[in-house]
């Protein structure tokens, strides 16, 4: 690698990315209404025209990767290291806290109670009644089909495959223009075209970021009006969110393997003592029913749920939303798998992302959304009538409140909504500061710089309501459009790297 390019901040991608964040604010608090009007539309071009592709680009994924891990290359080493640098357990804790974080607590509760209480469109005709017993499992299995499989197999599996190709084994720097280095080589290192691809990443995980902080900026100011009576106005979001971008800030500038290690550790343990809470002393019997039968529908059902296209509404507002919003991830979490994975092998990553993750985070929608369901069974409204009211932030709030100790439940999950948001402010910090510097260890001020534009942008458009963070939202789908071309190579480009790392470790010949 030529030493002298490492540590150089891109302006060019640096000022593109920034630039385009800048002035969406700047529209926001011009005219809110225009942004609406022009997000709604581009929104629903790039539903329309590329949320099919999407499906098929999501399930291909998965199965190339599947593949791979349990093909005869799953056994290759990747980062030219013979033994990883991080430990299973911190490496694991890493990847969940910060890709579960961007919306796993968010939508664990409120999402299963939606597809509960109207039932998914893919399930008409067969005779399934809302908010029954028989409404259940159909639920979870949708929730299962956003958050599980396909959602993070897109998170860096066969993408850090050839990014840690590029990478590591051809000296190309840590950018998501690396992943398309198997077609155009050399040339992309200092190319225009290599520019457009670093500055799409960087503004679809930018924005992929700030809405979660700003949604719990909305979240965390209802739970405080909830629990303490702390009125939920504008400065108790400015508060929050000042908080966690002091947090980050704080964490990405200790670096990787410190600061962000250890609140991912931290924020890990914290979120399994709540569950262990939770089904021993809540409705344990029903979320570990429910959790089994639920995925037995998920995976009898998996193809047809994931390329149903009958409803393009419905289509748009869920599956096609999260379709976009985490292959705006995709490059940036590639760069930050290649980071934490040095000496594991293509197996080790595709099974603890694309299998591992998955199954623990369907348990997580089950052991939240699955009490809610439970609570509303029981007590009609108990949950519903918060959700209908208030939306998202108050479906969390609704369930805690009926576990025992309540008092005390809740705060903690309040702790443990921030600093899931907080794990993903700083490792997007991070990374997007590899993204634009090219390697592995960047500046200091530029982490902190990313941390603190992020947070400012998330305060920004909460002057204009939710309605710029929603705005800011959905444009991430629309960002999503040229990354998902960036994307579609990795499907026959991982399986080529693979066959030339195997001849280069002697496992074929």
């Amino acid at each position: 690698m030529n030493n002298k390019e490492t540590g150089r901040i891109d302006w060019p991608v640096f000022g593109i990315s920034g630039g385009v964040l800048i002035l969406f604010v700047i529209l926001a608090l011009f005219d809110i209404s225009l942004v609406e009007n022009l997000v709604s539309s581009s929104f629903a071009w790039s539903a329309r025209f590329f949320g099919g592709f999407w499906q098929v680009l999501m399930l291909a994924t998965f199965f190339v990767g599947i593949g791979l891990a349990f093909s005869k290359y799953g056994k290759i080493k990747l980062g030219g290291l013979d033994k990883p640098e991080l430990s299973l357990y911190k490496w694991l804790s890493i990847i969940m806290a910060t890709l579960l974080a961007g919306g796993g607590v968010f939508w664990a509760a409120a999402e299963p109670m939606y597809h509960f209480l109207t039932v998914p469109p893919s399930q008409d005709g067969k005779g399934i009644e809302a908010a029954t017993q028989g409404a259940i499992d159909t639920a979870l299995a949708q929730s299962f089909m956003h958050w599980g499989f396909l959602a993070w197999a897109i998170l860096g599996t066969i993408s850090a495959v050839v990014m840690m190709y590029g990478h590591y084994h051809k000296g190309m720097p840590m950018k998501p223009r690396t992943l398309l280095y198997p077609i155009f080589g050399e040339k992309l290192r200092h190319s225009w075209f290599g520019t457009l691809i670093d500055a799409f990443s960087v503004i679809a995980v930018a924005a992929g970021t700030i809405g979660p902080i700003g949604f719990l900026g909305l979240q965390a100011s209802y739970g405080l009006q909830e629990i303490f009576g702390i009125p939920n106005q504008f400065s108790t979001q400015f508060s929050i969110i000042l908080a966690v971008v002091i947090v980050s800030t704080i964490s990405a500038v200790t670096g990787l393997y410190k600061g962000i290690q250890y609140l991912s550790s931290f924020n890990v343990r914290l979120a399994i003592g709540l569950m262990a809470f939770i089904v021993i002393f809540g409705p344990g019997g029903f979320i570990f029913n429910h959790f089994i039968s639920g995925f037995g529908v998920y995976v009898d059902q998996f193809v047809t749920m994931s390329t149903f296209r009958g409803d393009t509404g419905w289509l748009s507002f869920w599956t096609v939303f999260f379709w976009g919003w985490f292959i705006g991830y995709g490059p940036m979490m590639a760069i930050l798998v290649s980071r934490i994975s040095r000496g594991r092998t293509i197996r080790d990553i595709i099974i603890a992302v694309s299998i591992f993750a998955p199954v623990i985070s369907t348990f997580w929608f089950t052991v939240l959304g699955g009490s809610g369901i439970f609570f509303e069974l029981s007590n009609p409204g108990s949950i519903s009538e918060a959700l209908n009211a208030a939306g998202n932030p108050a479906a969390m709030f609704a369930i805690t409140e009926q576990f025992p100790l309540a008092s005390i439940i809740s705060p903690l999950f309040l702790i443990l909504t921030i600093l899931f948001v907080v794990t993903t402010s700083d490792s997007m910090s991070y990374t997007i500061a590899m993204a634009v510097t090219g390697e592995g260890d960047p500046q200091r001020w530029l982490r902190v710089f990313w941390a603190i534009l992020m947070g400012t942008v998330a305060v920004i458009l909460l002057i204009t309501g939710d309605s710029g963070i929603t705005q800011l939202q959905n444009f991430i789908v629309v960002t999503a459009v040229p990354v998902s071309l960036i994307l579609l190579p990795m499907v026959w480009l991982a399986p080529k790297v693979a066959r030339e790392m195997a001849r280069d470790q002697k496992i074929i010949k």
